[in-house]
């Protein structure tokens, strides 16, 4: 297996060996990450560093599909997948469950753990040429606001919440077994670090009151349907004081009445006389673009395929633009004027081909009929 530049080995960063369980790995990364814990190394970027690659690993290790995708593939199977953790919080909300309730991010600071917000979804339609071009829209959502009345406090006006006397307003708890100090949420408060004695009518008590709020949102070129657009800190409040949660916008692309989509590639099927394809001809295709000019050659077969480069979807990855495919086929007229097939059964004719015998039509028979009367 080749590994990336700059990229360890994930079964080398948690030493352990590539037919180790998912109970080993799952110990050899909660030692690490004991070891490398921020708290534990102030100011260590290297640990830091070294942090973030063990979570990385065990995101891709821990899981059975992504560690047998790299297993095959190596880094480059899992490029796509793996998150690369950018923030040590974002580590802490993810795998922060494998250390019991407090999560690690409490083992050795003893402070309240913060939380993100909920996300939230919306629903946006794009046609076609919108999911190609890329495009800004405005999408309509619903999230939790600060109530107006009660400021946010959830207490009645003229009042304040008081302080737990459970946790002290800490919001957590602080329990010992062995050499862990394990912070879970305060059962009284349920996190909050204060309790409302009486509650504000407009929101209950809650704080917060649901509102519908309008965002405009970034479509890039080339996305496809059932993609999803992230806007950042537009999903839910933090009950804990952390920072909001995201709002992810799932998007469906609208079926085209002429482009079939396959990934990055377009497809165009269209309908050519027996003529055209014997002798060949020039077509005018369409493309996103507007009209393009094809040449088919002689002899070309039904269901032949040509290929127009650069005339699909652009990667919204920026990774380049799909081709766009020209399917022909050989279209049969179901009627023929008295010229065509007089032309065609002298056609074949020459080619030795049996045919049905001339279908005499309803008025012929008619005049037979009576002219033997």
């Amino acid at each position: 297996m080749v590994k990336m530049a700059g990229k360890r080995c994930y079964y080398e960063v948690l030493g352990v060996e590539r037919s180790a369980s998912g109970k080993v790995i799952a110990e050899s990364y909660r030692k690490l990450a004991i070891k490398y814990h921020p708290d534990k190394n102030p100011g260590d970027e290297e640990a830091v560093a070294r942090f973030k690659e063990a979570a990385e690993a065990f995101e891709v290790l821990g899981d059975e599909e992504k560690r047998a995708r790299y297993d095959r593939f190596g880094h480059e199977g899992v490029s796509g997948n793996a998150r690369g953790f950018a923030d040590v919080n974002d580590i802490f909300s993810a795998f922060g469950d494998i250390f019991g309730d407090g999560g690690f991010a409490d083992l050795f600071g003893g402070r309240r753990r913060v939380n993100k917000g909920s996300d939230v979804r919306c629903q946006l339609t794009l046609d076609l040429l919108e999911a190609a071009r890329g495009v800004t829209k405005t999408v309509e959502f619903q999230r939790h606001e600060a109530c107006e009345t009660c400021e946010g406090s959830g207490a009645k006006q003229g009042t304040k919440p008081t302080k737990c006397n459970y946790c002290g307003g800490r919001g957590q708890v602080l329990q010992t077994t062995g050499i862990f100090r394990v912070q879970t949420t305060c059962p009284s408060c349920r996190g909050a670090g204060s309790i409302v004695k009486d509650p504000c009518k407009s929101c209950q008590g809650a704080g917060y009151v649901l509102r519908k709020v309008r965002r405009e949102v970034q479509i890039p070129a080339g996305i496809d349907d059932q993609m999803r657009v992230r806007l950042p800190g537009e999903g839910e409040p933090s009950p804990s004081g952390g920072p909001r949660g995201d709002c992810y916008c799932f998007i469906h692309v609208k079926e085209h009445p002429l482009f079939q989509r396959e990934g990055d590639h377009l497809v165009v099927r269209m309908p050519i006389a027996y003529t055209q394809a014997a002798l060949g001809a020039t077509l005018e295709v369409p493309t996103l673009d507007g009209s393009h000019e094809l040449e088919v050659p002689q002899g070309t077969q039904s269901g032949e395929v040509f290929r127009l480069r650069g005339r699909g979807m652009p990667d919204p990855r920026g990774r380049g633009t799909g081709d766009l495919l020209v399917q022909v086929n050989i279209e049969v007229p179901k009627s023929l004027s008295d010229d065509q097939e007089s032309v065609l059964r002298q056609l074949a004719a020459v080619e030795h081909v049996e045919v049905s015998p001339h279908r005499k039509s309803f008025f012929e028979k008619v005049r037979e009929y009576f002219g033997q009367t």
